[in-house]
């Protein structure tokens, strides 16, 4: 079943064959498009990409692009855009960019952000390896809020 999930108003979530379905695209006004895998295509449409070329493995580093696809969600979102984020199942490299814009750019913490998009998008898992990539994500976080608070 070809699917889109919306977490937020301009963050949906899903496979990558419905990420490459160019009327599902269109009808949900996705214009931008990241795609966490090495293998998956691209959507035919002309909207921007951006690949994190990474394997669903718990060993791979997901954390160093965090902040790079928060930021281009978040950019995308202020600029009246909607983001597209997916892997080949839609369950946890996705996911996991999912949770990490929730909790950098909504203040959300790790549980919560999980929660919602688990709620959006019900096959969303994360891999050990990316949840405490996450938990080391949060800890980052809440040192970074801390100290701007204390300036």
């Amino acid at each position: 079943m070809q699917q889109i999930s919306k977490i937020t108003d301009s963050l949906l979530i899903s496979n990558s064959r419905s990420a490459c379905n160019d009327e599902l695209l269109h009808h949900e006004g996705i214009t931008h498009c990241i795609n966490v895998s090495r293998q998956q295509p691209f959507p035919s449409l002309k909207i921007s990409t951006l690949r994190i070329a990474v394997f669903d493995d718990p060993q791979e580093n997901l954390y160093d692009y965090f902040d790079l696809c928060a930021d281009a969600i978040q950019d995308t979102a202020q600029g009246g855009g909607r983001s597209l984020v997916y892997c080949k199942n839609g369950r946890s490299r996705s996911a996991t960019i999912c949770i990490a814009y929730l909790m950098k750019h909504q203040q959300l913490p790790l549980e919560k952000a999980f929660q919602i998009v688990k709620a959006a998008r019900s096959v969303a898992e994360p891999n050990k390896g990316f949840w405490s990539q996450l938990q080391r994500y949060e800890e980052n976080l809440m040192a970074t809020q801390s100290k701007m608070q204390t300036n």
